[in-house]
């Protein structure tokens, strides 16, 4: 029941953010400047650099995450050759 509920939230989350940046950067530039639904929303030059910095971050951790396997992976290799080679 756990999964189903953190499930749900995460759909729920996903469609908030995906329905705010929609609106943020399809319908607010043609929304006039005084208006106050410009308040709602930060400033459009973050329309860019908050997926840019997402996408950074992303591959950062994806890269890192795949070099520590891999270091990790070759350190048992060459142990295991030279518990071999030992023996």
């Amino acid at each position: 029941m756990l999964d189903r509920l953190v499930g749900l939230s995460m759909l729920i989350a996903a469609t908030a953010i995906f329905v705010y940046y929609t609106v943020w950067t399809l319908f607010m530039p043609f929304v006039d400047d005084d208006h106050f639904a410009h308040t709602l929303f930060l400033p459009r030059v973050w329309a860019i650099r908050i997926p840019v910095i997402l996408l950074l971050l992303g591959t950062t951790v994806v890269g890192s995450f795949a070099s520590v396997v891999m270091i990790q992976s070759n350190r048992k290799k060459a142990l295991k050759a030279k518990q071999k080679k030992a023996s």
